[in-house]
């Protein structure tokens, strides 16, 4: 009897050391669930990218090993790449084709595509990442944003088992990157497993099932985007115009990183959490006025500051 199917992404001790002894990746090991849409999260300089190029086979680990749609990368990169649709880096463009003949080209050059249906497929990728207008311009007067896109539709030529993204939104703006968003939810829809990686907290959050936490070339944690989340402390927030004595109140029963403004006051609940019923007991008893009083669930950017003491670039 058939066991369950390999994880897309298997790495046992992935290392990649670079000359003068420093650590790009270290001890690496990372399970990425086939039908996952995996957030790989970590700060620029954390290790996603030389991951990522060590997983398509574009250069050796120093160590350890990485299995790719069940198979030992790089040793199987012939038989695992035609499965595989990456965006690596942003993408590498001819300036002087257009992008549709950028994309004719691309699909010329793979043997396992069919030449048949080339000028259709390369068709509905333009159109499906918003490029169809914009296909008979020359890719040098593209902005980042459209060669993002570019590359994007590039992948997407044919239907693909697992997609590797690095940074998809990087050079969009608010509504180029909620459509890629949309795009990767479509295509994680229709069976294919998305592994995309990303300094942006709010990226990850919103359209990611799994994620890992990189930082400084370690993996710190991985699992399920909402128990990740679940696992960092929530905040209390407190509304009320005796401010100075609710944060007194609320420092005298375990609360840290109190802080105030003109008329909120917002806590970390200790660990196990407080009965938070309690706490506004002991709000009102102190005589401060409570005009609203709550709990706000943990975000993933709570997390990884619990987990890795550092601040994190949200905004890119």
């Amino acid at each position: 009897m058939d066991g369950p199917p390999a994880p897309a992404i298997d790495t046992r001790g992935l290392t990649k050391r670079f000359r003068g002894g420093q650590f790009a990746v270290r001890g690496l090991d990372l399970t990425v669930p086939r039908g996952s849409v995996f957030g790989f999260l970590g700060p620029n300089g954390s290790g996603k990218t030389t991951t990522i190029r060590m997983l398509l086979g574009l250069i050796e680990p120093t160590s350890g090993g990485a299995r790719v749609l069940g198979e030992p990368m790089p040793r199987a990169a012939r038989q695992v790449l035609p499965r595989v649709g990456a965006l690596i880096e942003g993408p590498a463009l001819y300036g002087f084709l257009t992008g549709r003949e950028n994309l004719l080209r691309y699909d010329a050059a793979d043997p396992t595509a069919d030449p048949a249906t080339r000028t259709a497929r390369v068709g509905a990728a333009l159109e499906r990442v918003g490029l169809g207008a914009a296909s008979a311009k020359k890719a040098r007067v593209y902005s980042l944003g459209m060669k993002q896109r570019l590359g994007l539709a590039r992948a997407l030529l044919r239907p693909r088992e697992l997609l590797v993204l690095d940074e998809p939104t990087n050079g969009l703006d608010p509504q180029g990157m909620r459509e890629i968003r949309t795009l990767v939810r479509e295509v994680a829809a229709e069976g294919t497993t998305v592994f995309l990686s990303s300094h942006l907290l709010d990226e990850i959050e919103q359209v990611c099932t799994h994620a890992a936490v990189m930082s400084r070339g370690e993996l710190v944690v991985q699992g399920e985007v909402a128990e990740l989340s679940a696992g960092a402390r929530g905040r209390l927030a407190v509304t009320t115009p005796d401010v100075a004595d609710a944060v007194r109140v609320l420092k005298e029963h375990g609360l840290t990183d109190v802080g105030a403004d003109a008329d909120r006051v917002t806590g970390e609940l200790p660990q196990p959490a407080a009965d938070v019923a309690e706490l506004n007991a002991a709000l009102v008893a102190a005589g401060v006025r409570v005009r609203a009083f709550g709990t706000e669930r943990a975000s993933l950017e709570d997390a990884f500051v619990a987990l890795t003491g550092e601040g994190f670039d949200v905004a890119g």
